[in-house]
């Protein structure tokens, strides 16, 4: 089995271009033609797949109910919210 990678030095070309080295592309398991997605979070660089992205938003709600609406508990409740400001 192959070594995993988890940190190694990079840099960037004079067009602003990055390289994954092979070993950590491998590590990560990103192949040519696969799409990543780019963030910035807390000054970090992220890159996933959009496929990662895709699964973890599935688990992330798959928990809801079958039918269930996430607009329309976000319409009710925006509508509770508007009733309680006339009130006041």
């Amino acid at each position: 089995m192959p070594k995993l990678i988890t940190q190694t030095e990079v840099r960037l070309d004079p067009q602003g271009r990055l390289v994954i080295p092979a070993p950590l592309r491998h590590s990560l398991g990103f192949e040519s033609g696969d799409s990543l997605i780019a963030r910035m979070e807390d000054g970090r660089l992220i890159l996933e797949k959009a496929e990662t992205i895709k699964r973890r938003l599935k688990n992330r709600f798959a928990q809801l109910p079958p039918g269930a609406s996430l607009a329309e508990e976000l319409i009710a409740e925006r509508r509770e919210e508007a009733k309680r400001e006339i009130k006041e």
